[in-house]
């Protein structure tokens, strides 16, 4: 099936809900010990909340994740769907 196809097939839209919030969630939890590892280990959520998301920060990480989510999502999904 075409890409377009598959937008309106409902199937499409619950296959991808099943592979985009998982990837989501992984990607979330490594980038947070990527960028956060010492405070996650020491317990220190303060400096994890400063390094990811105060001053504008959380619109940049949670962003790149969601984008980057959907985009594989749709890919993974689509390349699956037949």
């Amino acid at each position: 099936m075409s890409f377009k196809k598959n937008l309106n097939n409902p199937l499409f839209w619950s296959n991808f809900l099943k592979v985009a919030v998982p990837f989501f969630f992984f990607v979330t939890i490594i980038s947070l010990l990527i960028n956060s590892w010492s405070a996650i280990i020491s317990g220190d959520f303060m400096a994890i909340a400063e390094q990811n998301f105060t001053n504008g920060k959380w619109a940049t990480f949670w962003g790149m994740k969601i984008i980057i989510s959907i985009i594989y999502g749709l890919y993974i999904t689509n390349k699956n769907m037949k």
